[in-house]
């Protein structure tokens, strides 16, 4: 299994997004409040941050996401920013950048959180 590239720099906390996961279903009734339940007992959840590379950090992301994820398809292991926690991640979207200041470049990571 593939691991997160430690030549990245850490996730920008004041970027990072969480939620948990949607795992409900809604069922409409003839009468009456609807119905809820839940879906599944286990299910993934989004996890999303920024992160600021150099031209050559992004050359690594994109090998990365190319060759050791198989365009995002495998899941990788991943340490989450915030608590420390190992997880099993993949990319929910392909990452995305923008340059900014010249050589660096704003890049946007959004993962799903395996169960």
């Amino acid at each position: 299994m593939a691991v997160w590239p430690v030549a990245l720099p850490p996730p920008a906390l004041s970027t990072l997004t969480e939620s948990p996961a949607e795992n409900t279903m809604r069922s409409t009734m003839d009468r009456g409040p609807a119905k809820l339940r839940r879906r599944t007992t286990a299910n993934a959840y989004p996890l999303s941050f920024m992160m600021w590379l150099t031209s050559a950090e992004v050359d690594i992301l994109k090998a990365f996401y190319d060759v050791g994820t198989f365009s995002g398809s495998e899941e990788f292991d991943f340490t989450h920013p915030r608590t420390g926690a190992a997880l099993k991640c993949r990319f929910a979207e392909r990452p995305s950048w923008q340059e900014r200041e010249g050589i660096v470049y704003g890049t946007s990571i959004s993962l799903e959180v395996m169960p």
